[in-house]
């Protein structure tokens, strides 16, 4: 017999199965099978595909965005497991109305990211991350979501390609489920997922080098570089533009994703949401055995300072991030390096590190 999410999730020892997290987990993939319906039907949908303009952050907005949040919102109160959702889509908390059932989790989500790909159909996908609502609130505030991601309850995507796949993890481990379009349920087809130390594969806007921190674009180069670099192998790029997309493939096959500080836009400190966007992909890359940080600190032990908080994000094979603090580490220290692209080779401390 082959086995579903639902039964998975029910039959875990550690953590322990909780009824209250499978019934939400259960809303949660009703969700995302229907937002994988909506972005499935593409231009057949044009309605769907339309571009509503800015939203309040200045970001375009797509209608299917909307209607990705619409789902996801109404599955989420019909759980009776949430006191409030916080979502990209939604500047404050939303609160589950005292007609419904109150329970003791907050969700908060991206509906879908990577919404710039709709109209070129390439991937996009969900991001959600469970937490548990602080002891004795039923109404939370902004407070309640200023929660690090040490707290997560549970954290996981799901990506809509050629298969839809629901990745999680409960905080032991990071499985993966596929679709099952005949049946409707989600069977585990990815036990166990792990990520390889090293890496031969990095994701990076490279367009943006001319913004970047000296440690990145000194890293950069050197993959560049290949096997005639200080690396001594030879590296591939990548960029889909999509969280979700980066981060399914560094689980599947390995790598490293930067989305690092640049100067590009003084205003924003990064480039993703903390409690929605890097906090769950962090989770789920520690629990795979890989390693997520800003270039200075771990990710999930940041206590968020505001609900829409942007940060750095890089994060991958273990080896790779870890060498990518060091380079951070080296230049905050003030240290005498070249970091500019090597065209002659010149030596730094770099290449023995």
């Amino acid at each position: 017999m082959r086995n579903s999410l639902n039964r998975f999730v029910a039959a875990r020892k550690h953590p322990e199965p909780d009824r209250d997290l499978i019934a939400l987990l259960d809303h949660v993939q009703k969700a995302c099978r229907a937002i994988a319906k909506l972005a499935a039907q593409g231009a057949l949908r044009t309605p769907a595909t339309h571009n509503l303009g800015v939203n309040i952050r200045g970001e375009e907005q797509m209608l299917l965005d909307v209607l990705a949040n619409s789902t996801m919102m109404r599955c989420g109160e019909e759980s009776g497991q949430l006191c409030g959702m916080l979502s990209e889509e939604m500047t404050d908390p939303y609160r589950i109305p005292q007609w419904r059932q109150c329970g003791r989790y907050l969700l908060v989500f991206d509906p879908l990211d990577g919404s710039s790909n709709i109209d070129v159909d390439m991937t996009v996908g969900t991001i959600f991350s469970i937490l548990r609502a602080p002891e004795g609130v039923t109404e939370p505030g902004i407070a309640a979501f200023l929660q690090p991601g040490t707290q997560q309850a549970a954290a996981g995507y799901a990506i809509y390609g050629p298969a839809t796949m629901l990745v999680m993890s409960l905080g032991s481990g990071v499985n993966a489920f596929t679709l099952d379009a005949d049946s409707g349920s989600f069977i585990l087809t990815h036990p166990d997922l792990r990520i390889k130390e090293t890496a031969r594969e990095f994701a990076i806007n490279v367009a943006n080098r001319r913004f970047w921190e000296p440690p990145v674009r000194r890293y950069v180069d050197e993959c560049i570089e290949g096997a005639a670099g200080p690396r001594g192998i030879d590296f591939n790029m990548r960029w889909v533009a999509s969280l979700v997309a980066e981060a399914h493939r560094i689980l599947i096959r390995g790598g490293v994703f930067l989305y690092p500080h640049d100067s590009k836009d003084p205003k924003k400190s990064g480039g993703l949401r903390l409690i929605y966007e890097a906090n769950p992909m962090a989770m789920l890359v520690e629990q795979a055995g890989g390693a997520a940080s800003t270039g200075r600190r771990r990710i999930l032990d940041i206590s968020p300072n505001e609900l829409h908080q942007r940060i750095p994000v890089v994060l991958g094979a273990k080896l790779e991030v870890e060498r990518l603090v060091r380079y951070h580490e080296a230049y905050d220290r003030g240290e005498d390096l070249i970091f500019e692209a090597p065209l002659f080779h010149s030596r730094s401390l770099f290449r023995s590190i």
